[in-house]
C-alpha cells in the first residue's frame, strides 16, 4: 500500500513538473521591465496639453504595434506651471524620487537652463520638443537632445525672402526673454549677407503693457523702414498686431514678416486675431501630408476634446507632432538596450557627492543618449534625425495670411532655396501675395519719415569750374542759389521720385568752401547730410564710409601737357611717311614688274630692243616713270596691258597715301607734346598741377611724386597761367585732372594743351548716401534711365561750351608712318597677276618651239640648249603683227648674206657658221640647198625650226681666233 502511494505521488510529480515549468517560462516570457520617463510641461498651457497628449498617444500606439517588446516607458508627469523655479523643482522631484532614467520637457526655453545642466551632472538625458532658443545650444550639453528646430533653422528662409523682394533695410521686433534674443545675432548676421541692414531693434518685455506697446510702434511709424520681422510667441504677437492695427500700420506699404512662433499657431487664432494680421508673410516647418498624419489628427482631435470638453482650441501643431515623435524615439532607443540594462540597475546606483546627495547618477543614461542618437525612423512630423543634439533641419514653408487664414504660397529648402512646390528643384517666383491694405503691388519697403522732413543735401563749395556746382548768393534777399551740371543732373532724377529735399553749402561762415571732398563725404557718415551732390569722385576708401549711386559721367584720371610747334626742318622728312620695309617693297616691286613688262614685250616691240645697257636702262626708267604715270614707251602684249592696268591702280594708291601722310607730318604733327612719359616727370622733379580738394593729391603722393612739386589751382583760368610760367618759373609742367574737368578746360584752350596718354581709371562722379540706404538704388535706376537717352547729352550741351575745332580728348597729335601692313593686299594682287603673265608667256614660248626641243642631238649639253633658248628669244618674234608692214622691205633691200659681209659693224672676214648653213656638219637639220632651197621662207619668213637649228649650230661651233660674225636678224 505504501509502495503503491509513492509510485502515486511520482507519477503526479511527472505530469506535473512539465506544466509547472511551461506555466513558469510563459510568465517569465510575459514579464515587461518599466523605464522611467519623467515629462516636465506646462499643463495649464495649451502646448502643455498638446504635448503632454501627443506624448500619451505615441506610447500607447508604439507599444499597440510591438507588443513584443520587453521594455515600457512609463512617464512620470510634473507641472511647471509657466515657472522657471517650478520647471527646476519638478525635475529635481523626478531624479530624486522617482529615479527616472530621461525627461520630455521643459516646455519653454526659459525653463531649460537649469535642467540641462542638473541632467549633465546626473547623465540623463533632457528631451525637448518645444524649447527652440537657439542660445541652448551654447551650454555645450551632450545630455540635451533638441528634438524640436533651433529657431536659427528658420533664418535662411526669412534671408531668402528679404533677398527675393529686395529690400535693404529692415526692423526687428522680439520678444526681450531668452527665447526673442536667441535667434537675434543669427538673424543680424544672415540679412548681412544679403545687403539688408538692420536699422532697428525693437525688444519688446513679455509683460509690456498696451500702452508702452503703442509708444513703441509709433517709434517704428517715424522710421523709414517698412520692413518689421516679428520674433515672438502668440500671445504678445496678438496683442502687437491688435495694436498695430488700430495704429494703421497694416495698410499698404508696410511689410510684415511672422517667424514659426507665431506661424505654427495662426490656425488656432481667433478671427478678431487673424483680421488685424491681414497680408503678413510667415514661415513654418513644412510638414508632409500622410495618411498616418491625417489619421492620427482624427483620433487625436477626439481624444482632446474628451479631455478638455470645455476648450476651444483644438488644432494640432507642429509641436504636437514633435511630442509625439520625440516620445516614440525614446522608446524605441530604451528597446534596443535591451531589458537587461534595466533589470540591475538597482544595484548600480551611485550617488553624487558635490551638491544634490540624494540624487542618482543614472547608469543607464549614457546608453540611451547614445541609443536616442543613432535612432533614425519616419515621424509624424516627417525625418526624425537627431544631429548635433538637435533635430535634423527640413523644408519650411511660406504663407501669406489672408482672409479667414493662412495660405501657402511656397517653399524654402535647403537645397534648392525658394520654389513653388515643396517636391520640385526648379527655382520659381512665389505665388501670389496679397500685402498689407489688400494691396498686389510688392512694397518697396521704405518711405520718407512721417514728420516730412526735407533730406539735407551738402554741395561743394568752389572757385573754378563752377559749371559743375555754382553756390551764389542774392545780397538783396540773402537766398543762396546753387546750379550746375551736376545739380541740373541730381534734379532732374529726383524729378521722378517722391522726395523732398534742400541744398546745404559746405562752407564756411564767409562764403569759402568748409573743407576738401572727403571732408564732405564724412558729414554724410557724421549723419550731418543725408547726401551729397556734386562732382564727388567714386573711391574705394570712401566706399567705406558711404554709399555711391551708379556714376553719371565719364571716369578716369589723364594728364594735361603743351603742345609746341614742332614743324620738321630735317632734310629726310619725305622719307618718313612710309616705313622702311614698305620702302624696299615698293622698290623690289617696281623693279619685278619693269621686269616683267620687258620679259613681256622685247620679241615684238622695238621700244624693248637694243643693245644689253640699253634694256636694263629701259626697265628701270620704265618702271620707275610709272610713279607719275610718265612712261613713253608703247605696250603691245595683252598680257603686259593686264599687269600695268594692275600696277597702275596699286601706284596711284601708293602714291596718294605718300601725299597724305606726308602733308599729315608737315602739318598735324607741327603740334607736339612737350611731355609725353610720366615717368620723366618724376625722373627730372619737374612740378605737375591738381585741382585744390582733389583726391588727386593724394594719388600724386602714390605715383611717388614729391610733395613740394605739386601745385594747386582752382580754375581753368589758374591752370593757364601756370602752364605759362612753366616749372622753371614756379608754374608746372603737367596737370592731372579727372576727365570731366579735362573736357571742360581743353574746350577753352585746346590749341595750347592736349591730353597724353595712358587714362589711370577711376569710377566718375557719383551721389553719396549713408551706408545701406535705400535712395541709393532708386536713385541709381533713374540714373541708368537718364543716360541711356539723350537727356545727359542735352545737359553737357547747356553747361559745357563745345569747340568743334579741337582735338578730342582722345586724339593724338602725331601721324605714324604708313607700313607693309597697310598695302600687302595690294602688293599680293600685282604679284599674282604678273607672275600669272609671266608663266603664260613663257609656256608660250616653250610651246611654239617644242619641235625644235624634241629634235636636238640627245648629246647636246643642257647649258648649250638653255642658251639657244635664250639666244632664240632675244630675237624678234617675225610672226607679230608689229613686224609684219616691215618685212617685205627688208627681204628686196637687204639680202641676209650681203649684210653679214657689208656690215660695217666689224672687219673680220665673214664666218663659214655664217655663210652656209648646209657646211655645218653638226647641225641637226642640215640638208643640201637643193632640196630645200633657199632657208628663208617664201614669204621672207625664216622657219623656227631652221633659226633654232642656226642658232644651236652658231652655239656649238668653237672659236679658231675668228670673231663670229654678226646675224642678220638681231
Amino acid at each position: 500500500m505504501r509502495r503503491n502511494l509513492t509510485q502515486l505521488l511520482i507519477s503526479l510529480l511527472f505530469f506535473l513538473f512539465p506544466t509547472i515549468f511551461f506555466i513558469e517560462k510563459g510568465m517569465a516570457q510575459n514579464t515587461t521591465i518599466p523605464v522611467k520617463v519623467g515629462v516636465v510641461l506646462d499643463l495649464d498651457t495649451w502646448v502643455g496639453k498638446m504635448g503632454l497628449s501627443c506624448i500619451s498617444m505615441a506610447l500607447s500606439d508604439f507599444y499597440a504595434s510591438h507588443g513584443h517588446y520587453k521594455t515600457r516607458v512609463v512617464t512620470k508627469i510634473r507641472d511647471s506651471k509657466r515657472d522657471v523655479v517650478g520647471a527646476a523643482a519638478a525635475a529635481v522631484d523626478l531624479l530624486q524620487n522617482e529615479e527616472v532614467e530621461a525627461i520630455i520637457g521643459p516646455g519653454s526655453s526659459m525653463q531649460a537652463n537649469f535642467m540641462i545642466g542638473l541632467g549633465s551632472k546626473v547623465r540623463v538625458p533632457i528631451i525637448s520638443f518645444s524649447a527652440t532658443s537657439p542660445s541652448l545650444s551654447s551650454l555645450q550639453s551632450q545630455y540635451f537632445i533638441r528634438a524640436t528646430l533651433n529657431d536659427s533653422a528658420q533664418v535662411p528662409a526669412i534671408r531668402a525672402i528679404v533677398q527675393a523682394f529686395g529690400w535693404r533695410e529692415v526692423v526687428l521686433i522680439y520678444v526681450d526673454n531668452e527665447y526673442g534674443n536667441g535667434v537675434m545675432p543669427s538673424l543680424t548676421s544672415a540679412l548681412l549677407e544679403v545687403d539688408a541692414h538692420v536699422t532697428y531693434w525693437s525688444p519688446i518685455h513679455p509683460s509690456v503693457t498696451d500702452d508702452q506697446l503703442v509708444e513703441e510702434l509709433h517709434k517704428l511709424m517715424k522710421m523709414p523702414t517698412r520692413v518689421f520681422i516679428v520674433h515672438m510667441l502668440t500671445p504678445l504677437g496678438y496683442r502687437l498686431f491688435t495694436k498695430a492695427n488700430e495704429a494703421g500700420m497694416m495698410k499698404e506699404g508696410y511689410v510684415w514678416i511672422l517667424t514659426d512662433g507665431i506661424t505654427d499657431f495662426l490656425s488656432a487664432l481667433n478671427a478678431s486675431a487673424i483680421d488685424s494680421m491681414q497680408g503678413v508673410l510667415g514661415v513654418k516647418p513644412h510638414v508632409p501630408r500622410t495618411k498616418e498624419l491625417e489619421s492620427f489628427k482624427i483620433r487625436w482631435k477626439k481624444k482632446i476634446q474628451e479631455e478638455y470638453p470645455t476648450n476651444e482650441i483644438s488644432e494640432l501643431n507642429i509641436f504636437g507632432l514633435w511630442a509625439y515623435d520625440a516620445a516614440c524615439a525614446l522608446a524605441m532607443a530604451v528597446e534596443k538596450l535591451g531589458a537587461g540594462n534595466f533589470s540591475l540597475q538597482k544595484t548600480n546606483i551611485s550617488r553624487d557627492s558635490t551638491g544634490f546627495e540624494s540624487i542618482r547618477v543614472s547608469p543607464v543614461g549614457p546608453n540611451i543618449l547614445h541609443s536616442l542618437l543613432s535612432t533614425r525612423f519616419r515621424g509624424l512630423s516627417g525625418d526624425f534625425q537627431i544631429g548635433d543634439g538637435q533635430l535634423h533641419t527640413s523644408a519650411f514653408q511660406i504663407v501669406n495670411v489672408i482672409g479667414e487664414g493662412e495660405r501657402g504660397v511656397g517653399f524654402w529648402t535647403p537645397e534648392n532655396g525658394i520654389v513653388r512646390r515643396s517636391n520640385s528643384t526648379s527655382k520659381a517666383n512665389l505665388r501670389a501675395i496679397t500685402w498689407p491694405g489688400e494691396s498686389p503691388s510688392v512694397p518697396k519697403g521704405w518711405v520718407l519719415p512721417t514728420n516730412g522732413k526735407k533730406l539735407k543735401i551738402g554741395v561743394p563749395v568752389k572757385e573754378g569750374f563752377s559749371e559743375f556746382v555754382k553756390v551764389t548768393r542774392d545780397p538783396k534777399t540773402n537766398t543762396t542759389n546753387i546750379t550746375g551740371y551736376c545739380i541740373a543732373i541730381f534734379d532732374s532724377v529726383m524729378q521722378t521720385l517722391p522726395y523732398a529735399y534742400k541744398y546745404v553749402p559746405f562752407e564756411t561762415p564767409d562764403g569759402k568752401a568748409a573743407g576738401s571732398y572727403d571732408e564732405l563725404v564724412s558729414q554724410v557718415y557724421f549723419q550731418k547730410y543725408d547726401a551729397v551732390v556734386g562732382d564727388t569722385t567714386i573711391l574705394a576708401n570712401r566706399s567705406l564710409y558711404v554709399d555711391f549711386t551708379l556714376p553719371y559721367t565719364e571716369s578716369g584720371v589723364s594728364m594735361i601737357v603743351p603742345i609746341i610747334n614742332n614743324k620738321s626742318k630735317n632734310a629726310w622728312v619725305f622719307l618718313k611717311p612710309l616705313t622702311w620695309d614698305l620702302w624696299v617693297t615698293s622698290a623690289c616691286f617696281f623693279v619685278f614688274i619693269g621686269f616683267v613688262i620687258w620679259t613681256l614685250e622685247h620679241r615684238i616691240n622695238e621700244d624693248f630692243r637694243g643693245p644689253r645697257s640699253h634694256q636694263v636702262g629701259t626697265i628701270f626708267w620704265f618702271s620707275f616713270s610709272t610713279l607719275v604715270f610718265a612712261q613713253r614707251e608703247r605696250i603691245i602684249s595683252n598680257l603686259a596691258r593686264f599687269v600695268m592696268i594692275i600696277w597702275f591702280f596699286v601706284v596711284l594708291i601708293l602714291t596718294q597715301s605718300y601725299t597724305a601722310s606726308l602733308t599729315s607730318m608737315l602739318t598735324v604733327q607741327q603740334l607736339k607734346p612737350t611731355i609725353t612719359d610720366i615717368n620723366e616727370l618724376i625722373r627730372t622733379g619737374q612740378r605737375v598741377g591738381y585741382q585744390n580738394g582733389s583726391f588727386i593729391f593724394a594719388f600724386l603722393k602714390r605715383m611717388k611724386f614729391d610733395e613740394s612739386n605739386l601745385v594747386k589751382y582752382d580754375s581753368p583760368e589758374q591752370l593757364d597761367g601756370l602752364f605759362s610760367n612753366g616749372s622753371r618759373k614756379g608754374g608746372i609742367a603737367a596737370a592731372f585732372e579727372e576727365i570731366p574737368y579735362t573736357k571742360l578746360f581743353l574746350a577753352k584752350y585746346c590749341s595750347k594743351y592736349t591730353v597724353v596718354q595712358p587714362t589711370y581709371k577711376f569710377d566718375g562722379f557719383g551721389f553719396v548716401f549713408p551706408k545701406h540706404s535705400p535712395l541709393v538704388s532708386d536713385v541709381s535706376m533713374r540714373i541708368l534711365n537718364l543716360t541711356e537717352g539723350d537727356q545727359t547729352a542735352k545737359f553737357e550741351k547747356v553747361w559745357f561750351e563745345q569747340n568743334s575745332s579741337c582735338l578730342g580728348l582722345n586724339s593724338s597729335p602725331s601721324s605714324d608712318s604708313i607700313g607693309v601692313d597697310s598695302f600687302w593686299g595690294l602688293f599680293l594682287i600685282a604679284g599674282v597677276a604678273s607672275s600669272a603673265a609671266l608663266i603664260i608667256c613663257m609656256v608660250t614660248f616653250l610651246y611654239e618651239n617644242r619641235d625644235a626641243l624634241v629634235q636636238l642631238d640627245p648629246p647636246t649639253p643642257v647649258w648649250r640648249k638653255i642658251k639657244a633658248l635664250a639666244t632664240r628669244f632675244d630675237n624678234k618674234d617675225l610672226s607679230s603683227h608689229t613686224f609684219r608692214k616691215s618685212e617685205m622691205g627688208e627681204r628686196s633691200g637687204i639680202n641676209g648674206m650681203d649684210a653679214v659681209t657689208a656690215s660695217p659693224a666689224t672687219n673680220y672676214p665673214p664666218s663659214p657658221s655664217s655663210l652656209s648653213v648646209q657646211t655645218q656638219s653638226n647641225f641637226a637639220f642640215s640638208r643640201p640647198a637643193s632640196e630645200y632651197g633657199d632657208p628663208m621662207s617664201p614669204n621672207g619668213q625664216t622657219s623656227p625650226e631652221t633659226a633654232f637649228g642656226i642658232e644651236l649650230a652658231n652655239s656649238n661651233q668653237e672659236p679658231k681666233g675668228v670673231p663670229e660674225a654678226v646675224h642678220v636678224n638681231n
